[in-house]
């Protein structure tokens, strides 16, 4: 299930960034479960990770070979190899070592990544086994493939496209992600690729991607919990015709944003496929003190199971907005100067009920797929948004089933 119209879209491909899947049968399905991304030998790389304490095994190696120069990433689905303790670090190194011996690498030179079930052992001699044939697989034109491979319950691969100009010159920025549930990213079950053919360095892609991600998959939660296994890695192969990007230039400022732009095209991606969800929720926190305040009060709104079941049911119970909105922790907070809205229809203002709100212009938004949620707190000139889904019988059913 997911809210709205999905099509996997045209995939540019990133020239020096190649990707070949395959089946390794980690789980009893019948699908490629591995994908491995090779990048050109001048490339840049990086990446932003889980802020959860219990980050799984492939999160703790990739940050420490993130340090080197990474050639390879080699990523997982069905087996998250967290919760697995100094085995499952043993075994995430394995996994490095087997790759590089295949292409002729060095462990530091692979980045791994994992996504699905916590707390089992990761089924090394399966992966290592299918190796030679992901490898065999790599090709420029592999991004469908690549975006089916990570999936775990998502409903539909996630993928964004685009060409941009930098100086008369195309470059182009393609990535995929996965995830549907264990969605609140504090960098869920989240993983999300971009590749460029820009040439940039890996300080200043670096924070080109930190910048993205704050804007992205920052504000964005399915259900509250933050994964053991979120990353989000930025390739820039160095292949484009284009100048290199430098600090404080317009180029730079032109790429951040497209950037920035393709993440979070990705990020709603997500949250339109959020597990069991029906409806695309926007939650809007406007004239807050700062952008932190903002995104406080949106969160609270989005984390509410009373408030995400009511939308589910269309049902336009706005009390229980405004009181999530209460217990959202702003000081000082001036009730009567507080606006909220559903679309355009006012439910709060002077400390309660609308005098002008009606029912029926409440059951009208709330009917609707994808619906704006408005809080208009009268503070001071900050503004932030969330994005967020409801809660349907189907998250209860797919979580109950997870590891069935």
């Amino acid at each position: 299930m997911a809210v709205g119209a999905v099509e996997f879209p045209v995939m540019h491909p990133v020239a020096g960034i190649a990707l070949g899947t395959t089946c390794a049968g980690i789980k009893p399905w019948m699908r490629d479960d591995v994908l491995v991304v090779q990048m050109a030998e001048q490339a840049s790389c990086a990446a932003v990770f889980t802020q959860n304490a219990f980050c799984a095994a492939p999160v703790q190696v990739a940050k420490s070979h993130l340090t080197t120069t990474p050639r390879w990433l080699l990523i997982n689905a069905g087996n998250a190899n967290a919760g697995t303790g100094k085995p499952g670090l043993q075994d995430a190194l394995q996994t490095c070592t087997d790759l590089a011996k295949a292409v002729s690498g060095t462990a530091q030179q692979v980045l791994p990544f994992s996504t699905g079930v916590i707390g089992q052992r990761l089924p090394v001699k399966k992966i290592s086994a299918a190796l030679p044939k992901a490898i065999a697989n790599l090709s420029l034109n592999h991004w469908d493939k690549a975006a089916r491979a990570i999936m775990t319950t998502d409903t539909f691969p996630k993928g964004v496209s685009k060409i941009i100009q930098l100086a008369g010159k195309p470059v182009t920025i393609t990535g995929i992600a996965k995830g549907a549930g264990m969605i609140q990213p504090d960098m869920a079950t989240l993983l999300a690729f971009i590749a460029t053919d820009a040439t940039i360095t890996p300080e200043l892609l670096q924070s080109c991607l930190s910048t993205a991600v704050t804007q992205s998959f920052n504000l964005i939660t399915v259900d509250g919990d933050t994964s053991t296994n979120d990353s989000c890695v930025l390739m820039a192969s160095g292949c484009s015709a284009a100048p290199a990007i430098t600090a404080a230039s317009d180029l730079y400022r032109l790429f951040s944003a497209a950037i920035s732009d393709v993440c979070q095209q990705l990020a709603e991606l997500i949250i339109r496929d959020g597990e069991g969800a029906t409806k695309l929720i926007r939650i809007v926190v406007k004239d807050a003190l700062d952008d932190a305040e903002a995104i406080r009060v949106a969160k609270t709104i989005a984390h509410s199971p009373l408030v995400k079941t009511a939308f589910f049911a269309s049902d336009p119970n706005w009390g229980r907005i405004l009181a999530a909105v209460g217990r959202a922790s702003v000081a000082n907070m001036n009730l009567d100067a507080i606006e909220i809205y559903l679309d355009t229809v006012c439910i709060v203002r002077n400390g309660g009920c609308a005098e002008d709100y009606t029912e029926a212009a409440g059951q009208a938004v709330m009917n609707q797929e994808e619906i704006f949620v408005i809080v208009v707190l009268g503070r001071g000139v900050a503004s932030q948004t969330v994005l967020t889904c409801d809660f349907s019988y189907d998250y209860v059913r797919i979580n109950a089933d997870y590891r069935s």
